[in-house]
């Protein structure tokens, strides 16, 4: 049975930070490719970060120097640092397995966890 469970959000004010974990189970880290979607207030989901199963990791240019992906297989987590936040950043952040997406919004099994920056 595999779930992904997001956690860490918050209310912020513009420049903060913020860690976003993402922790999993039915889910081999090892082998995955793992991404963290934005859901907007125009309920889009942008694709943010990614860490694949080699190390490799991708950002969108919105997010470059600021986010940082990382995942500890040991803990089952992947994590989402977030430094200089800003009003933009403001959303619904869900953590997805790109091998086996998920019905739930974004491709994502979890309920997500809220950011909101001012």
């Amino acid at each position: 049975h595999v779930q992904l469970v997001e956690s860490g959000g918050g209310s912020v004010q513009a420049g903060g930070s913020l860690r976003l974990s993402c922790t999993v189970s039915g889910v081999t880290l090892e082998h995955a490719d793992m991404g963290w979607y934005r859901q907007g207030p125009d309920n889009e989901c942008d694709l943010l970060s990614t860490v694949s199963f080699d190390g490799s990791t991708y950002y969108h240019d919105s997010v470059k120097g600021r986010f940082t992906i990382s995942q500890d297989n040991a803990k089952m987590t992947v994590y989402l640092q977030m430094n200089s936040l800003k009003p933009d950043d403001t959303g619904v952040y869900y953590c997805v397995d790109h091998n086996d997406y998920g019905s739930g919004t974004c491709g994502g099994r979890g309920q997500g966890t809220q950011v909101t920056v001012s």
